[in-house]
Protein backbone atom coordinates (compact mmCIF):
# COMPACT_ATOMS: atom_id res chain seq x y z
CA UNK A 1 0.00 0.00 0.00
CA UNK A 2 2.77 2.41 0.84
CA UNK A 3 4.57 2.00 -2.33
CA UNK A 4 1.84 2.24 -4.41
CA UNK A 5 1.13 5.79 -2.38
CA UNK A 6 4.64 6.81 -3.22
CA UNK A 7 4.19 6.45 -6.56
CA UNK A 8 1.09 8.16 -7.09
CA UNK A 9 2.45 11.10 -4.74
CA UNK A 10 5.80 11.06 -6.74
CA UNK A 11 4.21 11.35 -10.02
CA UNK A 12 2.03 14.08 -9.15
CA UNK A 13 4.41 15.87 -6.89
CA UNK A 14 6.85 15.62 -10.10
CA UNK A 15 5.83 15.84 -13.62
CA UNK A 16 1.99 16.85 -12.27
CA UNK A 17 3.45 19.96 -10.89
CA UNK A 18 5.44 20.59 -14.17
CA UNK A 19 1.84 20.24 -16.13
CA UNK A 20 0.16 22.62 -13.59
CA UNK A 21 2.80 25.08 -13.63
CA UNK A 22 2.79 24.72 -18.03
CA UNK A 23 -1.20 25.22 -17.38
CA UNK A 24 -0.32 28.84 -15.17
CA UNK A 25 2.15 30.17 -17.31
CA UNK A 26 -0.30 29.84 -20.25
CA UNK A 27 -3.23 31.66 -18.18
CA UNK A 28 -1.07 34.43 -17.59
CA UNK A 29 0.40 33.39 -13.84
CA UNK A 30 3.77 35.97 -14.65
CA UNK A 31 1.82 38.95 -14.30
CA UNK A 32 3.22 41.35 -11.31
CA UNK A 33 1.44 40.76 -8.28
CA UNK A 34 0.73 44.34 -8.00
CA UNK A 35 -1.91 44.64 -10.34
CA UNK A 36 -5.25 44.22 -9.19
CA UNK A 37 -6.73 40.57 -9.99
CA UNK A 38 -3.88 39.36 -10.91
CA UNK A 39 -2.25 36.01 -8.98
CA UNK A 40 1.68 36.63 -9.61
CA UNK A 41 4.71 34.06 -9.10
CA UNK A 42 5.40 35.89 -5.97
CA UNK A 43 2.01 34.69 -5.03
CA UNK A 44 2.78 31.53 -5.08
CA UNK A 45 6.23 31.27 -4.21
CA UNK A 46 4.69 32.46 -0.48
CA UNK A 47 2.10 29.81 -0.44
CA UNK A 48 4.70 27.22 -0.99
CA UNK A 49 7.06 28.96 1.63
CA UNK A 50 3.91 28.71 4.30
CA UNK A 51 3.56 24.91 3.26
CA UNK A 52 7.04 24.01 3.50
CA UNK A 53 7.64 25.60 6.59
CA UNK A 54 4.22 23.94 8.57
CA UNK A 55 4.93 20.65 6.76
CA UNK A 56 8.40 20.80 8.43
CA UNK A 57 7.34 22.09 12.02
CA UNK A 58 4.14 21.18 12.44
CA UNK A 59 4.17 17.74 11.11
CA UNK A 60 7.79 16.24 10.25
CA UNK A 61 10.01 17.09 13.57
CA UNK A 62 7.06 16.19 15.78
CA UNK A 63 7.13 12.74 14.22
CA UNK A 64 10.52 12.17 14.35
CA UNK A 65 10.47 13.32 18.59
CA UNK A 66 8.17 11.17 19.05
CA UNK A 67 10.82 8.24 18.46
CA UNK A 68 12.88 7.06 21.06
CA UNK A 69 15.91 9.34 20.04
CA UNK A 70 17.44 12.02 22.38
CA UNK A 71 16.13 15.45 20.85
CA UNK A 72 19.75 16.79 20.82
CA UNK A 73 21.01 14.09 18.59
CA UNK A 74 18.12 14.78 16.02
CA UNK A 75 18.28 18.41 16.19
CA UNK A 76 22.35 17.48 15.40
CA UNK A 77 20.69 15.59 12.59
CA UNK A 78 18.58 18.93 11.86
CA UNK A 79 21.46 21.45 11.55
CA UNK A 80 23.79 19.19 9.66
CA UNK A 81 21.10 18.92 7.03
CA UNK A 82 21.41 22.21 6.86
CA UNK A 83 24.58 22.26 6.45
CA UNK A 84 24.43 20.06 3.57
CA UNK A 85 21.64 21.29 1.54
CA UNK A 86 24.12 24.91 2.00
CA UNK A 87 27.05 22.82 0.37
CA UNK A 88 24.54 21.90 -2.33
CA UNK A 89 23.61 25.46 -3.00
CA UNK A 90 26.99 26.44 -3.38
CA UNK A 91 27.88 23.49 -5.55
CA UNK A 92 24.48 24.98 -7.21
CA UNK A 93 22.88 21.43 -7.30
CA UNK A 94 19.73 22.88 -4.88
CA UNK A 95 19.21 26.22 -5.30
CA UNK A 96 16.69 27.33 -8.13
CA UNK A 97 16.67 31.20 -7.09
CA UNK A 98 17.95 32.44 -10.56
CA UNK A 99 14.91 30.42 -12.25
CA UNK A 100 12.22 32.06 -9.98
CA UNK A 101 13.54 35.40 -10.25
CA UNK A 102 13.54 35.11 -14.39
CA UNK A 103 9.81 34.00 -13.78
CA UNK A 104 8.71 36.72 -11.48
CA UNK A 105 10.38 39.47 -13.18
CA UNK A 106 8.40 37.89 -16.17
CA UNK A 107 11.25 38.24 -18.71
CA UNK A 108 12.74 41.62 -18.19
CA UNK A 109 16.96 41.92 -19.12
CA UNK A 110 19.48 40.71 -17.14
CA UNK A 111 20.87 44.25 -16.33
CA UNK A 112 17.39 45.22 -15.10
CA UNK A 113 16.79 41.92 -12.92
CA UNK A 114 20.44 43.52 -11.63
CA UNK A 115 19.76 46.79 -10.52
CA UNK A 116 16.77 45.92 -9.20
CA UNK A 117 17.82 43.55 -7.22
CA UNK A 118 20.67 45.80 -5.49
CA UNK A 119 18.15 48.75 -5.38
CA UNK A 120 18.65 49.07 -1.31
CA UNK A 121 22.14 49.30 -1.87
CA UNK A 122 23.49 52.37 -1.07
CA UNK A 123 25.71 52.14 -3.51
CA UNK A 124 23.70 51.52 -6.52
CA UNK A 125 24.36 54.25 -8.21
CA UNK A 126 27.95 53.34 -8.63
CA UNK A 127 27.24 49.57 -9.76
CA UNK A 128 24.33 50.97 -12.31
CA UNK A 129 27.36 52.63 -13.67
CA UNK A 130 29.61 49.54 -14.13
CA UNK A 131 27.25 47.41 -14.84
CA UNK A 132 28.48 44.47 -17.23
CA UNK A 133 26.99 44.16 -21.18
CA UNK A 134 24.02 41.46 -20.70
CA UNK A 135 24.79 40.28 -23.83
CA UNK A 136 28.07 37.63 -22.25
CA UNK A 137 25.48 36.47 -19.53
CA UNK A 138 22.78 35.62 -22.20
CA UNK A 139 25.26 34.10 -24.47
CA UNK A 140 26.87 31.81 -21.40
CA UNK A 141 23.33 31.42 -20.72
CA UNK A 142 23.01 29.82 -23.96
CA UNK A 143 25.72 27.51 -23.99
CA UNK A 144 25.37 25.73 -20.46
CA UNK A 145 22.28 27.37 -18.69
CA UNK A 146 19.82 24.72 -19.58
CA UNK A 147 22.21 21.94 -18.76
CA UNK A 148 22.56 23.21 -15.28
CA UNK A 149 19.18 24.17 -15.15
CA UNK A 150 17.95 20.64 -15.81
CA UNK A 151 20.88 18.81 -13.45
CA UNK A 152 19.81 21.18 -10.66
CA UNK A 153 16.13 20.44 -11.02
CA UNK A 154 16.90 16.38 -11.43
CA UNK A 155 18.93 16.07 -7.90
CA UNK A 156 16.23 18.23 -6.60
CA UNK A 157 13.83 16.28 -7.59
CA UNK A 158 15.41 13.06 -6.63
CA UNK A 159 15.65 14.27 -3.00
CA UNK A 160 12.13 15.12 -2.73
CA UNK A 161 10.64 12.01 -3.80
CA UNK A 162 13.07 10.64 -1.04
CA UNK A 163 11.51 12.79 1.43
CA UNK A 164 8.04 11.86 0.04
CA UNK A 165 8.97 8.05 0.42
CA UNK A 166 10.64 8.81 4.16
CA UNK A 167 7.20 10.60 5.25
CA UNK A 168 4.98 7.74 3.64
CA UNK A 169 6.94 5.14 5.39
CA UNK A 170 6.11 6.74 8.82
CA UNK A 171 2.99 7.85 8.42
CA UNK A 172 0.09 7.89 5.07
CA UNK A 173 -1.05 10.91 6.49
CA UNK A 174 2.11 12.69 6.70
CA UNK A 175 2.95 11.77 3.29
CA UNK A 176 -0.01 12.63 1.78
CA UNK A 177 1.29 16.39 3.41
CA UNK A 178 4.67 16.56 2.54
CA UNK A 179 3.73 15.50 -0.74
CA UNK A 180 1.22 18.60 -1.03
CA UNK A 181 3.92 20.69 0.31
CA UNK A 182 6.54 19.24 -2.13
CA UNK A 183 4.05 19.65 -5.19
CA UNK A 184 3.04 23.76 -3.64
CA UNK A 185 7.00 24.36 -3.92
CA UNK A 186 7.62 22.66 -7.07
CA UNK A 187 4.89 24.73 -9.19
CA UNK A 188 6.42 28.08 -9.06
CA UNK A 189 10.06 26.27 -9.34
CA UNK A 190 8.82 24.93 -12.50
CA UNK A 191 7.54 28.03 -13.70
CA UNK A 192 10.56 29.30 -13.81
CA UNK A 193 12.38 26.81 -14.73
CA UNK A 194 9.84 26.65 -17.99
CA UNK A 195 10.72 30.30 -18.75
CA UNK A 196 14.44 29.92 -18.66
CA UNK A 197 14.47 26.57 -20.83
CA UNK A 198 11.62 28.33 -23.43
CA UNK A 199 14.11 31.11 -23.74
CA UNK A 200 16.89 28.70 -24.02
CA UNK A 201 15.97 26.58 -26.51
CA UNK A 202 13.15 28.16 -28.20
CA UNK A 203 10.46 26.26 -28.06
CA UNK A 204 7.73 25.78 -25.28
CA UNK A 205 7.13 22.30 -26.03
CA UNK A 206 10.74 21.34 -26.04
CA UNK A 207 10.96 22.57 -22.53
CA UNK A 208 8.01 21.08 -21.30
CA UNK A 209 9.25 17.98 -22.22
CA UNK A 210 12.78 18.36 -20.49
CA UNK A 211 11.33 19.76 -17.41
CA UNK A 212 8.87 16.80 -17.04
CA UNK A 213 11.60 14.41 -17.72
CA UNK A 214 13.46 16.42 -14.86
CA UNK A 215 10.21 16.17 -12.67
CA UNK A 216 10.04 12.13 -13.12
CA UNK A 217 13.48 12.00 -11.32
CA UNK A 218 10.97 12.24 -7.92
CA UNK A 219 9.30 9.01 -8.69
CA UNK A 220 12.89 7.55 -8.91
CA UNK A 221 13.84 9.12 -5.37
CA UNK A 222 10.52 7.85 -3.90
CA UNK A 223 11.42 4.35 -5.09
CA UNK A 224 14.84 4.47 -3.76
CA UNK A 225 13.90 5.86 -0.60
CA UNK A 226 11.29 3.28 -0.32
CA UNK A 227 13.80 0.61 -0.50
CA UNK A 228 16.22 2.50 2.07
CA UNK A 229 13.78 3.12 4.62
CA UNK A 230 12.12 -0.40 4.18
CA UNK A 231 15.63 -1.67 4.97
CA UNK A 232 16.41 1.18 7.63
CA UNK A 233 13.12 1.02 9.52
CA UNK A 234 14.80 2.17 12.59
CA UNK A 235 16.92 5.58 11.27
CA UNK A 236 13.29 6.95 9.95
CA UNK A 237 13.39 9.65 12.60
CA UNK A 238 16.61 10.66 10.84
CA UNK A 239 15.28 10.30 7.85
CA UNK A 240 12.27 12.57 8.58
CA UNK A 241 14.83 15.23 10.70
CA UNK A 242 17.08 15.23 7.35
CA UNK A 243 13.71 16.09 5.30
CA UNK A 244 12.75 18.98 7.73
CA UNK A 245 15.94 20.62 7.10
CA UNK A 246 15.69 20.23 3.48
CA UNK A 247 12.15 21.92 3.90
CA UNK A 248 13.37 24.58 6.09
CA UNK A 249 16.25 25.34 3.98
CA UNK A 250 14.73 25.93 0.67
CA UNK A 251 11.81 27.85 2.50
CA UNK A 252 14.23 30.26 4.09
CA UNK A 253 17.17 30.33 2.06
CA UNK A 254 15.51 30.24 -1.69
CA UNK A 255 11.89 31.53 -1.32
CA UNK A 256 11.44 33.95 1.09
CA UNK A 257 14.40 35.81 0.05
CA UNK A 258 13.05 36.40 -3.01
CA UNK A 259 10.04 37.70 -1.39
CA UNK A 260 12.13 40.19 0.44
CA UNK A 261 11.63 43.44 -1.34
CA UNK A 262 9.84 47.06 -0.27
CA UNK A 263 6.00 46.45 -1.62
CA UNK A 264 3.27 48.81 -1.11
CA UNK A 265 1.15 48.40 2.26
CA UNK A 266 -1.28 46.31 0.02
CA UNK A 267 0.85 43.92 -1.71
CA UNK A 268 2.77 43.10 1.51
CA UNK A 269 -0.80 41.98 2.96
CA UNK A 270 -1.31 40.36 0.31
CA UNK A 271 2.24 38.55 0.33
CA UNK A 272 2.01 37.79 4.05
CA UNK A 273 -2.08 36.56 3.47
CA UNK A 274 -0.68 33.64 0.86
CA UNK A 275 2.09 32.86 3.30
CA UNK A 276 -0.75 31.80 5.84
CA UNK A 277 -2.91 30.32 3.43
CA UNK A 278 -0.10 27.93 2.69
CA UNK A 279 0.15 27.16 6.31
CA UNK A 280 -3.74 26.86 6.52
CA UNK A 281 -3.85 24.42 3.86
CA UNK A 282 -1.49 22.15 5.17
CA UNK A 283 -3.47 22.15 8.26
CA UNK A 284 -6.22 21.56 6.79
CA UNK A 285 -4.99 18.74 4.90
CA UNK A 286 -4.06 17.18 7.65
CA UNK A 287 -7.05 17.72 9.92
CA UNK A 288 -8.76 16.19 6.87
CA UNK A 289 -6.42 13.24 6.57
CA UNK A 290 -6.80 12.10 10.07
CA UNK A 291 -10.30 12.41 9.96
CA UNK A 292 -10.53 10.49 6.64
CA UNK A 293 -8.32 7.65 8.96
Amino acid sequence: MNLVAIVIATVCAGIGSVWVAALLLRLGVRNQPDQPGHVGAEHLLSLAAGALLATAFMHLLPEAFESDIEPQTLFAVLLVGLVFFFLLDKAELWHHGHEHHHALQGGRSDAHQRVHAHAHDDDSAHERAHEPSPVPSHASAQRGGSWAVLTGDSVHCFGDGIMIASAFMADIRLGVVAALSVMAHEVPHHIGDLVVLGQTSGSRRAALVKVSLAGAVTLLGGLVGWWLVARLEGYLPYFLAVASSSFVYVALADLIPQLQRRLGARATVTQVAWLLSGIAMVMLVSRAAHAGH
